[in-house]
């Protein structure tokens, strides 16, 4: 039998503010010294790179032989020096994306190779998600760059943004060398950013195969994609991701107290940030996670144009404490830096439980408010199957860059139908409700049909009733019977937002998101209520 065609995938960029001719040009300077055209900070980091070092284009020989597209940034002295390599993220620029950032690691006294990953733009092979063959191919670049070092080498550090962090991360489990890893918008467990909840991220995973659109998946990676989105085999898929998580290698990584730097925003859409809080509170070696404004990518995309950026800057200082042993201060400014909506206030914190100092429980009430006290026997039915106005995002990824540029996306509360949808909204803050870590969510529900599914949006409400999103988190039940009472325990992401005085809490649980799977039936019912030996409560962390 012949197979069905594919839909042809259409181009999408997980980097959208990436210039690929302005990334070329700059390679171009590098290796021919020629800065006609440059922007005048882009044509001094050039001239200071070829007067310490050189730059030329390469190729790895990555597992089985796969030839990997590089860059290679090398110091001709004899002196030891550290090194950095680079594993492209997931875009068909490659390692260009990474050519301004490597080149300047490289003026600081680093040897850097930057390459892109296997199935990527000018590399051989096939797409397999950071698999062994991924990881393997790592250790071979690594293997490259130490072979052509004209020193001894010193230490080493690994650096990923995207698909390129995750990588780094596996690298440096299972590769002895490595000494520290750098790694941006990146994901911990990947089956539970694949399946948050139980629940699918469709979103998520369409937009993956849309940014490889120009890739050469493997039949497996394609397979397992095409199975998120039509929801077959989890166990499956699961299994899959769990070798490709670096949660998975945690006890690897702690056996060698390998130093890991995170950074990733608030409303990440690709690999939402609870995962990633997962290994990083396992972590037991040096560590560091910066959560800011936008979602993935966004916050340090500027840094990868050359730009100021603080994200990378802190990167720089994290491989130049933990692989040149410079004491700059990093490792005393505390494990967690938060950016507070939409302050950009950057805050400090010693541990990721310090940013929570107490637990405000807010009881889920008949007449649709969120309540000081538990109140048992209601009911609130919300019809299946239509959208609201409620939803995760406008677009994936592209709505966090209106939110770095302070243009959070504005929810019209008076609008959503109360069929669809059952809301809660809490008394006017008195004074400024500092929301720091995790609010938690219990609800009970009925539902008639098998197979239930909603997502539990939290927002913050003017008085004029505009609103903007706090956090949310979708939840899926796939194993109970029909008409059952289903009692659901969730967490929704992380946050750290200050709701002015005035403002209202509002949460909002809608049957329908089109960022997420739908496990209901159209026009199915779920009926949520509060039992009084289980009662529906929302948990507030305030820090």
């Amino acid at each position: 039998m012949t197979p069905a065609a594919r839909t042809p995938r259409t181009p999408f960029s997980l980097y959208p503010e990436l210039d690929s001719t302005a990334l070329g040009a700059f390679v171009t300077a590098l290796e021919s010294g020629d800065l006609t055209g440059l922007a005048p900070a882009r044509a001094a980091e050039v001239a200071e790179l070829r007067s310490r070092a050189v730059f030329t284009r390469g190729k790895v020989t990555g597992a089985d032989g796969d030839l990997l597209d590089a860059g290679l940034w090398r110091h001709t002295g004899p002196q030891p020096r550290p090194l950095i390599v680079m594993p492209s993220p997931w875009t068909s620029l490659g390692w260009l994306a990474y050519a301004v950032q490597a080149t300047l690691f490289a003026a600081r006294g680093y040897d850097v190779l930057a390459y892109t990953t296997r199935g990527f733009a000018g590399s051989e092979g096939q797409v397999e998600v950071a698999g062994p063959l991924d990881v393997a191919d790592g250790s071979r670049a690594l293997d490259h760059l130490i072979e052509r070092a004209a020193g001894p080498v010193t230490k080493i550090g690994f650096l990923g943004d995207s698909y390129g962090s995750g990588i780094s991360q596996l690298v440096a489990a299972h590769d002895t060398r490595v000494h520290a890893v750098v790694a941006l918008s990146s994901w911990g467990d990947l089956g539970e950013a694949f399946y948050e909840n139980s629940t699918r991220h469709v979103a998520a995973v369409r937009a993956l195969l849309d940014a490889a659109a120009k890739a050469r998946l493997s039949p497996q990676t394609q397979s397992v994609f095409d199975n998120v989105l039509a929801g077959r085999d989890i166990r499956g898929t699961l299994r899959w991701a769990e070798a490709r998580s670096p949660f998975t290698y945690v006890k690897e990584l702690n056996r060698r107290q390998v130093p890991v730097f995170y950074a990733h925003a608030w409303h990440e859409t690709l690999f939402p940030s609870n995962q990633i809080l997962k290994t990083f509170n396992e972590l037991t070696g040096p560590k560091r996670l910066v959560l800011s404004i936008g979602d993935h990518s966004g916050p340090e995309a500027s840094g990868m144009l050359g730009l100021p950026n603080r994200i990378w800057t802190d990167a720089h200082r994290w491989f130049d404490h933990h692989l040149k042993g410079i004491d700059n201060g990093i490792g005393d400014e505390g494990e967690v830096i938060g950016e507070v909506m939409w302050s950009r206030t950057l805050e400090p914190r010693p541990s990721w439980p310090s940013l929570t100092e107490h637990v405000h429980r807010l009881h889920l009430a008949g007449g649709g408010e969120l309540a000081e006290q538990p109140e048992a026997g209601w009911s609130a039915t919300v019809l299946c199957g239509v959208d609201t106005p409620a939803t995760v995002a406008d677009t994936i990824v592209t709505s966090g860059y209106a939110e770095i540029a302070g243009r959070p996306k504005v929810y019209p509360t008076g609008e959503i139908d109360h069929t669809v949808a059952a809301v809660w909204t809490a008394a006017p803050a008195p004074e400024t409700t500092r929301l720091r870590g995790t609010p938690k969510l219990r609800v009970t529900y009925r539902a008639a049909n098998p197979g239930s599914a909603f997502v539990a949006y939290l927002l913050d409400v003017a008085p004029d009733g505009t609103a903007h999103i706090v956090t949310h988190a979708p939840y899926t039940d796939l194993d109970s019977p029909p008409d059952s009472l289903i009692s659901a325990d969730i967490e929704l992401q992380a946050t750290a937002y200050d709701v002015p005085r005035g403002n209202r809490l509002m949460l909002v649980i809608d049957a329908r998101d089109p960022f997420y799977g739908d496990a209901n039936l159209p026009r199915a019912t779920l009926a949520f209520t509060s039992p009084e030996p289980t009662p529906s409560y929302l948990d507030l962390p305030l820090g």
